[in-house]
This record gives structure tokens, C-alpha cells and sequence, in this order.
């Protein structure tokens, strides 16, 4: 598997000419899906996994240039704050192009190039662009269906 990533990174500038610039459009409203091995993750209208890193766990945007070949920001079309089954979501405007992306607790969220709807392919993955190491993490949440008092955990991960 190691050796399939490090070959996708050394290809990343071919890759990128072909899709520098690329965003999931998300629309305002998210959802939650159940990917195996994975568990419940925030995916997008497409049914794609949304993922963050900790390298930008402090609001900065560091994915941009190269990056940006492999992991499309997750964008709104209207700019207005997400809709979802988690509390958290946010937005915050992108310095390299001025576009609105959307975060998870505070982390701006990317779809992977090489997902399908219902796929988690990019979780753990580890690259580097621009001098900067990343790893990625598929956004793993507990849905918030039920309101109201009610006790008990309801089965979401307590």
C-alpha cells in the first residue's frame, strides 16, 4: 500500500495539470454514511467522504498548489453555512483563491481524487506537497438524529 501512495505522489505533477483549480461543490446541506472499516463519516451531495488533516487543524490552509491535484476543498455554491446532521460545520474563505470552504470544527474539509461515493480510500494517507507533511483523516462523526431529553446514549458511540 506504501509503495502504491509514494507512486501517486511522484505522479501528483502530471496529475495536477490535469486538475489544478478542482473543488467539490457540496451545497449547503451534508450528510452521514456508513463506510466499512471506517464507520459513520460526513460525506458530501455525491455521497463522497470528507476528510481533513491536522496540519490544518488550526484554520490555516496549507493544501493548496500540488495539493490541490488530489484533494478537491469542499466548497458551498451560495457561500452560506452548511446544513447537517453534526454540529461544527462552519466555512471559512480560502486565501489562495477566495473561495468559501467548508469546515469541521474549525478544519477545513477535502474530498479524495481517487474516492467513489461510499469509499474511504484517502483515510490515513500520508503526502507531502510544497514542504509540508500531511496525513488525512475521513471525518468520522456520531449523527445527531434524535432530540429532546430522552437518555440512554441511544447507540451512537457512548
Amino acid at each position: 500500500m506504501r509503495r502504491r501512495w509514494l507512486l501517486l505522489a511522484a505522479t501528483g505533477v502530471l496529475l495536477t495539470a490535469c486538475g489544478s483549480g478542482n473543488t467539490a461543490t457540496t451545497g449547503s446541506s451534508l450528510s452521514t454514511a456508513t463506510v466499512a472499516g471506517v464507520g459513520s463519516v460526513l460525506v458530501d451531495g455525491s455521497g463522497k467522504t470528507l476528510y481533513y488533516t491536522e496540519q490544518e487543524a488550526d484554520g490555516q490552509v496549507r493544501c493548496t498548489g500540488d495539493c490541490l491535484g488530489f484533494w478537491f476543498p469542499a466548497t458551498t455554491a451560495d457561500n452560506s453555512t452548511p446544513t447537517g446532521p453534526v454540529t461544527g460545520l462552519s466555512t471559512l474563505k480560502r486565501s489562495d483563491n477566495g473561495k468559501t470552504q467548508l469546515t469541521y470544527q474549525g478544519k477545513p474539509l477535502y474530498v479524495f481524487k481517487m474516492d467513489t461515493a461510499g469509499q474511504a480510500s484517502g483515510n490515513m494517507v500520508k503526502d507531502k506537497f510544497g514542504g509540508t507533511d500531511f496525513q488525512w483523516f475521513a471525518t468520522v462523526v456520531a449523527a445527531t438524529t434524535e432530540t429532546g431529553g430522552g437518555g440512554g446514549g441511544g447507540g451512537y458511540g457512548y
